[in-house]
């Protein structure tokens, strides 16, 4: 799965757990504590539909195996909104008679339990997947630091091997010049004994 949409999902998880638990203490209240709190609910119910729609931009950018799922996901979601936006409207066109408000704070006190115990659970999934995600993402690290430690280490090791192969070379030149003066040298002193000895041979002859 997308570590994307799991992060938005659990931010929208989180925020309709919390609108929820609004909706029901806004159908407690009266004058502008209720005005205020619907107001901080439909704040809420635009950032929740960013979201949605955000994971379903997400959702359709990826792998038909995996986009099906999400999208199941996403469907589920804009159900769980539209449940809160109903909500919203009934306190909002209140004028609630007692056993009217008695019954929509009974209904949402309910949905907000079985909402918020389903959230949590997917809340608690989503968290492990990233946790995954992140322990993947660190051994991948720790591997890849590891092949760099073990490039730079044969790197040093052919850059010492080059230098011993050039100071062999530079020696073995040495040698080779070495080798070419001595000659050089022998060919001119056998030059020479063979010049003396015409030399003493002519003299005897005279």
């Amino acid at each position: 799965m997308s570590s994307v949409f799991e992060g938005y999902e659990r931010r929208y998880c989180e925020l309709s757990a919390n609108l929820s638990k609004k909706c029901t203490l806004a159908a407690s209240l009266d004058g502008e504590q209720k005005k205020q709190k619907v107001s901080e609910v439909k704040t809420g119910i635009d950032e929740a539909e960013a979201l949605i729609r955000k994971m379903d931009l997400e959702a359709r950018s990826l792998q038909p195996s995996v986009k099906a799922g999400l999208l199941a996901k996403l469907r589920e979601y804009k159900s769980d909104l539209n449940n809160i936006k109903s909500e919203v409207k009934k306190i909002v066109n209140g004028n609630l008679n007692p056993s009217a408000r008695d019954e929509l704070l009974e209904s949402g006190m309910v949905y907000a339990v079985t909402a918020s115990a389903d959230q949590r659970e997917r809340l608690v999934t989503s968290t492990e997947r990233l946790n995954k995600s992140g322990d993947r993402i660190k051994e991948s690290r720790r591997t890849m630091l590891e092949t760099e430690d073990l490039g730079v280490s044969i790197l040093q090791d052919l850059h010492s091997q080059r230098q011993s192969l050039l100071h062999a070379n530079n020696t073995l030149h040495g040698v080779d010049d070495n080798v070419s003066v001595f000659m050089a040298r022998s060919k001119i002193r056998l030059d020479s004994v063979k010049q003396f000895n015409r030399i003493k041979a002519k003299v005897r002859v005279t």
